[in-house]
């Protein structure tokens, strides 16, 4: 079993621990600002169009990504890749893309998208991502908004909803379609623009230079273009890949791969992206989050690091347990489930020299089910996976202890399209479950006084696109006030708590931050998405809905009719016990006064496709409330 060989021999890399000097700020005997130096300096010249490029020049036949035809993943060399970003630059400036033009993308995450990003950067442009979900009121705002005159999407569906939006706007963009044969039409256009022309437009990048306009995705009100420089990609692929990479190496021995499945319309999937090409790290692409359909990408890819979301490790924990229940060795996921929790803490605990670590009992019985249950969860993710970072919400830290102790350890992140995505990273060498960690190097955290999380440093974005009064709002003295609640502990770690504006007062003044208890209900099935309600109101309740496979599976092994409608379930005494029981652990972590104590199951979900969630999952609130207003007002009826 590796993760404890492997946490045992990170101990003896002190030099890969120490390379970051973290400084803590006391106030009134509370840790109140943390500093980390930078692992590379701020660039000085240059941009990140450069890479492609500077990886053909320094190892042309090295294999930096592979590409999913026919079936088979296929290497691409750094020649190879710099070549085609060049032929697709070209088309670009024979299509009339200016410097500093800009240029809307909106297609989902594979190959060719990374082509484009790099090739609308070398032809000297701008681009603006858009999630492959928008629709055409949402892209019409995108458009009019960052004025960008040409725009390449991936399916037909996509052009005709692109089309919609452009009619609307008095010059629509110009657009290509990928599977319409994008790249092979702007290469034939460009075929007359000299290789000259794109190796200038390049030159006259910098670190200044905006490099994209990412459009916040939003839980209320219109999106935000937040303005990001190739300085800002820089800061924040250089530090976090030169943190990261040299221990995903060196303790494990393994040359480290990826495969990457998050939009790449957000900026975490997006910056990730510039910092395996720019470390050379092997990766592909996939173009779904969906558990059954990353499953076999991930057994055929075999990544050795993965970047995702909780909801990604939730998925894959309960498809551990439905399995196990299948074969009628549910009691067994679960003693196994509570050995990895036990386990975990016990080999954390050593690693962060807090105690002796597992004893021989344990250990025996952690191996038993190392071949039983840890083993195929780590099949489902490809066979060969050691490290993990998650972020975009709180991960549940039984979830993370479980994961850790069936061999892959998770890294948790935080931040926001206005800090290019991770401010704040759980240092490699010293992994903390329920936190967030320490800030990414060259990066600060402060805690104002009210408790909002301040960042600061070079992957701080410089303003909101056309919104002067907005950008005033969040930036003070290079301080961004990220409008998340959190703490910091003595070794400054961060915690987050909930969002500012989530946090719900009840008739009776009691403060209540609804994430920790929706993140720790979201971990137990059957339940699916949620949302904790109580403003104004004398007790906090919640709404719930149910994930279909967990009540598939629910409904399967209990040998009900497969069709069964919600509408029947939300009131069955066997399915609310299993959401009641997901409801008592969500308020094991808060107070009394705090804690759920109503739900009312809901039928239908909280999806992005019907306006209830945000590309990036997260819920959104107000538009919940007003969908589910009855059920609301059932929950304080009586």
């Amino acid at each position: 079993m590796g993760v404890r060989k492997d946490l045992r021999k990170a101990k003896g890399h002190t030099r890969l621990a120490e390379r970051v000097s973290v400084e803590l700020v006391r106030e009134a005997g509370a840790v109140r600002e943390v500093r980390a130096s930078h692992l590379v300096p701020p660039a000085a010249s240059g941009s990140t169009a450069d890479i492609p490029f500077t990886n053909a020049a320094e190892a042309p036949d090295a294999v930096v990504l592979r590409r999913k035809e026919d079936g088979q993943w296929r290497p691409v060399t750094a020649a190879a890749f710099a070549r085609e970003v060049t032929d697709v630059a070209k088309g670009l400036i024979a299509a009339g893309l200016e410097p500093g033009g800009r240029v809307a993308l909106m297609c989902r995450t594979r190959y060719e998208w990374c082509v484009l990003d790099f090739a609308i950067w070398a032809a000297g442009g701008q681009s603006v991502p858009v999630y492959a979900t928008s629709s055409a009121g949402q892209i019409e705002w995108i458009l009019t908004d960052s004025g960008a005159a040409h725009m390449i999407v991936e399916t037909p569906e996509h052009a005709l909803t692109a089309s919609a939006a452009g009619a609307a706007l008095p010059e629509p963009p110009r657009i290509w379609e990928v599977d319409g044969g994008a790249l092979a039409e702007l290469t034939a256009l460009g075929r007359d623009i000299p290789d000259e022309e794109v190796a200038k437009r390049r030159a006259a990048l910098t670190p200044d230079t905006v490099a994209t306009i990412c459009y916040t995705s939003g839980t209320t009100g219109r999106p935000k273009g937040c303005v990001l420089t190739h300085g800002n990609l820089h800061a924040e692929a250089a530090n976090t890949i030169e943190l990261l990479h040299p221990v995903f190496t060196e303790v494990t021995g393994q040359a480290a791969s990826t495969l990457l499945f998050l939009p790449l319309a957000h900026v975490l999937g997006r910056t990730i992206q510039i910092a395996c090409l720019r470390a050379r790290i092997e990766f592909g692409h996939c173009p779904s989050i969906k558990p059954d359909e990353l499953r076999p990408e991930l057994k055929s890819f075999q990544p050795t690091f993965v970047v995702g979301v909780p909801y990604l490790f939730e998925k894959i924990h309960d498809t551990g347990r439905a399995m196990a229940e299948k074969m009628g060795r549910g009691s067994s996921f679960e003693r196994a489930d509570r050995i990895a929790v036990t386990y975990g803490e016990k080999v954390l605990a050593h690693l962060l020299d807090r105690g002796t670590g597992p004893g021989l009992g344990l250990s025996l019985a952690h191996g038993l089910y190392d071949l039983l249950v840890y083993r195929r969860i780590r099949k489902e993710l490809g066979g060969k996976l050691r490290y993990a970072i998650s972020g975009g919400s709180p991960l549940d830290r039984r979830l993370n202890l479980f994961f850790l102790a069936s061999g892959i350890v998770i890294y948790e992140g935080y931040g926001l399209t206005e800090t290019t995505a991770a401010a704040v990273l759980t240092p490699p060498l010293s992994p903390r479950p329920g936190t967030v960690g320490q800030p990414v190097p060259g990066t600060a955290i402060r805690i104002a006084d009210d408790g909002e999380v301040l960042l600061k440093g070079g992957v701080v974005f410089h303003s909101y696109w056309n919104n002067a009064d907005a950008t005033a709002e969040v930036l003070d003295d290079g301080w961004f006030a990220t409008g998340d609640l959190g703490q910091l502990d003595e070794d400054g770690y961060l915690s987050i708590v909930g969002r500012k504006k989530d946090i719900l007062i009840t008739s009776g003044g009691k403060n209540v931050s609804p994430a920790v208890l929706e993140d720790r209900m979201r971990s137990r099935p059957p339940v699916g998405q949620c949302m904790v309600v109580g403003e104004g109101r004398k007790y906090v309740a919640a709404l719930v809905t149910l994930e279909p496979d967990a009540v598939e599976h629910w409904l399967s092994v209990r040998k009900r009719p497969r069709d069964t409608p919600v509408a029947q379930l939300r009131d069955d005494p066997e399915l609310l016990a299993d959401v009641q029981r997901a409801v008592d652990y969500a308020n094991e972590a808060v107070s009394s006064s705090e804690s759920i104590r109503k739900f009312r199951v809901v039928e239908g979900e909280f999806t992005e496709e019907n306006g209830l969630l945000t590309p990036s999952l997260k819920v959104k609130r107000q538009a919940v409330s007003d969908a589910y207003a009855r059920e609301i007002e059932a929950l304080y009826a009586g």
